[in-house]
């Protein structure tokens, strides 16, 4: 591994080799989210608790200051929307000049393993790693099942994060599953974040599943709206950072969060 890639990778994974990622790329196929209308405005008080941001060439732009230093990990797949056809019909649609130019510490983007565009997806991975090596650039492969959530086994997710790995990605986001999580860990030779999905009922119940990812190999989360679509965004990234750099459990998590949310810590 070369320098460059090694200093981009040190940027994301902190030296305790964990990592808390923060994505608001979420409208690029879902437009405007709910509290990600004004996603400079969202991600502000957030910032400071997160290792890096994921996010589209056009948020990054128009709404996150240039002084900000944390290192990004650009999206850059899409072409897809949730009224469309297909979410799994992806194309890059960024180029390795763009990513540059931006300053992006990684790029990731999805991959839809099963689907119709099953060999499309993985042979944009395939091409977005060639093109992204050649300069250093880690690629994160976003292991993603569109609309059905029921594909989210440990049987799955281990083919899928296998395959991303085996074709270049040097990270993998992957959904958590609490039969057998090990299992997809220990079939990936790269590091493995956890996907939020969707939002939970409750900050104790997102507590719960990434401790017992964390216990289950992976190296940190890439969570989402389980953070800036609560009521309580900062108590909840603070919490989720406790667990994944100070081996806190989900209820010292939870503690820590009511103090926060009190006004307390």
């Amino acid at each position: 591994m070369d320098w460059g890639m090694k200093n981009r990778l040190s940027r994301l994974i902190q030296a305790d080799g964990k990592a808390l990622f923060l994505p608001i790329d979420h409208g690029y196929f879902q437009g405007p989210t709910h509290k990600l209308e004004k996603p400079g405005e969202t991600i502000k008080p957030l910032l400071q608790y997160a290792d890096a941001i994921m996010l589209t060439r056009g948020v990054l732009r128009n709404c996150v200051d240039s002084a900000m230093n944390k290192p990004v990990i650009l999206r850059v797949s899409g072409g897809t929307s949730v009224v469309g056809e297909d979410l799994a019909n992806e194309a890059i649609t960024t180029s390795v000049e763009e990513i540059i130019r931006l300053n992006a510490s990684a790029v990731s983007m999805s991959v839809f393993v099963g689907s119709k565009y099953e060999h499309q997806s993985l042979t944009n991975l395939a091409t977005l790693v060639d093109a992204c090596e050649d300069y250093g650039i880690p690629v994160m492969a976003v292991t993603a099942v569109g609309r059905e959530l029921e594909k989210r086994t440990a049987r799955y997710l281990a083919l899928c994060c296998r395959i991303a790995a085996e074709l270049g990605a040097r990270v993998v986001k992957t959904y958590y599953c609490e039969e057998d999580f090990e299992k997809v860990v220990d079939g990936c030779p790269v590091p493995v974040v956890i996907a939020g999905g969707p939002k939970v009922d409750s900050q104790l119940e997102v507590f719960e599943f990434v401790y017992d990812g964390m216990q289950k190999g992976a190296i940190g989360v890439n969570l989402g709206r389980n953070i800036w679509q609560t009521e309580h965004p900062v108590a909840a990234i603070r919490a989720i950072r406790t667990i994944i750099h100070d081996n806190y459990t989900p209820e010292e998590a939870q503690s820590l969060f009511e103090q926060v949310k009190a006004g307390k810590a």
